[in-house]
């Protein structure tokens, strides 16, 4: 019985004792369990929850998981160290992609303006001028998804889907061919019985793209490419030449780039509008300087081009807002190939997998003042009316 009392005592002191060590730590690290049930009580505020956590730790600390798990990796929202990740050691965070000098080429981005442009004048415009006159109340996420869709379809795949019409009465999933409606259902990962045979349609796509891609490669130079007949897939195909074509590589690629565009543009316009929407001083500068440069336009706005639009500085202040405040991408990932030290000290073992929270540097108030949480596109104009751009500091 002494012995029985003994043991209840010491473990009351143990748990006392971890207690009073981790009473103000937001995400204490539990013995046995870790901080598993810190993150599942708050699945719901996830984001907000580990900007408060990774201020507390003073921007960098290491998760981990129950000790069955082995789980653990290193989270910062440290400036210093996610431009060292990103930027001066990038190569041990990861390997120089083929997309990146693909994205840069300059008929890529004559094509990605003009894909866009013709959606604008097409589509976009059309239905939200239908929609205005006729006093038709739309959600503007499934439209921007739509938008979206359609330019990343066309870019990667060489086709647009037509999945946005441009009046309010086409709007319908009949719209859409069999194939185009269960691709969206996919993306929009619907009901768990319908996800497998949407998967085999999608890959029948892609597949049956990508095919007749490679029956046309010797035909195709990335490098003399008519603008009009261009698209992501053959690009690829250009920069690998005469090489054997990795057809997963293709399909995984393809994928991947019909998700990044879609969802993040979509997401950022969706926050954007929301955002200008609730602060009525904000859109009514915008509007005030878009009649100020623009006064004398006889043509359409909608015909205006790239470098004419760099003139609206204050709209382009409220877009950098919006992305501080509500980044497409909150969290990212790298894997450290070599053991390194970030400059905030922290050491990083080979293999570990490292995460940068871009929501929780949006929120730093040693980086942008107390106001930080307040939607302020003053913060990105210089004193002589110009866009300028922050230097990384350490927090």
């Amino acid at each position: 019985m002494d012995g029985y009392v003994v043991a209840v005592a010491i473990l009351l002191f143990f748990f006392i004792h971890l207690w009073r060590q981790n009473r103000n730590n937001p995400l204490p690290n539990w013995p046995i369990i870790g901080m598993s049930v810190g993150f599942f009580c708050n699945l719901s505020n996830i984001y907000d929850f580990l900007t408060k956590v990774l201020k507390y730790h003073g921007g960098t600390f290491m998760i981990q998981g129950p000790w069955f798990t082995n789980i653990k990796f290193v989270i910062t929202s440290d400036p210093t160290n996610v431009q060292h990740i990103t930027g001066k050691n990038f190569s041990n965070y990861g390997k120089e992609d083929i997309l990146h000098s693909l994205f840069k080429n300059n008929t890529f981005e004559s094509f990605h303006h003009q894909i866009i442009q013709k959606k604008l004048e097409t589509s976009l415009i059309p239905f939200l001028s239908h929609a205005s006159k006729e006093g038709t109340q739309v959600e503007l996420q499934d439209i921007f998804q739509r938008f979206t869709f359609d330019n990343i379809c066309s870019m990667v795949l060489g086709f647009d889907p037509n999945c946005l019409p441009n009046n309010f009465n086409e709007l319908s999933e009949t719209h859409y061919s069999k194939i185009l409606c269960k691709l969206q259902k996919w993306f929009r990962i619907g009901h768990e019985k319908d996800l497998s045979e949407s998967q085999v349609i999608v890959d029948q796509l892609l597949h049956e793209c990508i095919a007749s891609r490679c029956e046309n490669q010797s035909k195709y130079n990335s490098n003399q490419a008519d603008e009009s007949n261009f698209d992501v897939l053959k690009a690829l195909m250009g920069e690998t030449g005469n090489e054997q074509i990795d057809h997963k590589f293709l399909r995984d690629t393809a994928l991947n780039l019909l998700f990044a565009g879609r969802d993040t543009i979509s997401a950022s316009l969706s926050w954007f509008f929301w955002l200008v929407s609730t602060h009525p001083l904000v859109e009514a500068k915008i509007l005030e300087q878009i009649r100020d440069t623009f006064v004398t336009k006889q043509e359409s706005w909608v015909n205006i081009g790239v470098d004419e639009l760099k003139k609206l500085v204050y709209l382009h202040g409220a877009i950098c807002e919006t992305l501080r405040l509500f980044p497409p991408v909150p969290m990212e990932h790298k894997c450290a190939i070599k053991s390194d030290i970030l400059p905030s000290g922290y050491i990083i073992y080979p293999n570990t997998m490292v995460l940068y929270s871009l929501y929780a540097m949006g929120r730093n108030e040693e980086t942008w003042g107390k106001d930080c949480l307040e939607f302020k596109p003053e913060r990105w104009i210089s004193e002589k009316g110009a866009i300028y751009t922050y230097h990384l500091t350490s927090s």
